[in-house]
């Protein structure tokens, strides 16, 4: 059986790092992370660019399914809404496919310090702390395990992520 993880949260939480990290921990696998699909220049959210990124991720996430040779498909993602990630499932064929969903999450002052960190050092554009801050109440009421990364390292979250995977107690 495959295993579809959608990982989300907001915009500095840890998502990338974490994935990074789980993708060795699960094999065979693959990961994708949604922001590639918006590397473009300008960048400008309009709903034509929304609808482009969303065909790519579904096309890009279709194709890994279909993969013989990957078990785990690891999808990560602001998704502030339900609504994103309700989309791109209603879009895939999940016959024998387990879907499990998470939620990276931290305090206000730890995504505050992490997203300045990255604005100084020219990772982020500066407003990106006051939006990330404003989409983090967005997720507590997702339908999603949460992990808190506050204290925890890329590697101890991925750890935690795959454990509850596999159905391991920590």
């Amino acid at each position: 059986m495959k295993t579809l993880l959608f990982i989300n949260g907001p915009m500095g939480v840890g998502k990338t790092a974490v994935c990074r990290a789980l993708l060795a921990r699960l094999e065979p696998g693959v990961w994708l992370d949604g922001d590639w699909c918006w590397m473009m220049r300008p960048f400008r959210v309009t709903e034509e660019s929304r609808t482009m990124v969303l065909d790519n991720i579904t096309a890009l996430l279709s194709r890994f399914l279909r993969n013989p040779e990957l078990t785990y498909i690891i999808f990560d993602w602001v998704m502030h809404q339900p609504e994103i990630a309700a989309d791109i499932l209603s879009r895939l064929e999940l016959e024998g496919v387990e879907v499990q969903k998470f939620t990276l999450l931290c305090r206000p002052d730890t995504l505050r310090r992490r997203l300045e960190a990255d604005a100084a050092a020219g990772l982020r554009e500066p407003d990106a702390v006051e939006r990330g801050l404003a989409y983090l109440p967005l997720y507590e009421k997702q339908d999603t395990a949460k992990i808190m990364t506050d204290n925890l390292t890329p590697e101890q979250v991925a750890e935690a992520v795959a454990a509850h995977i596999k159905g391991e107690n920590l």
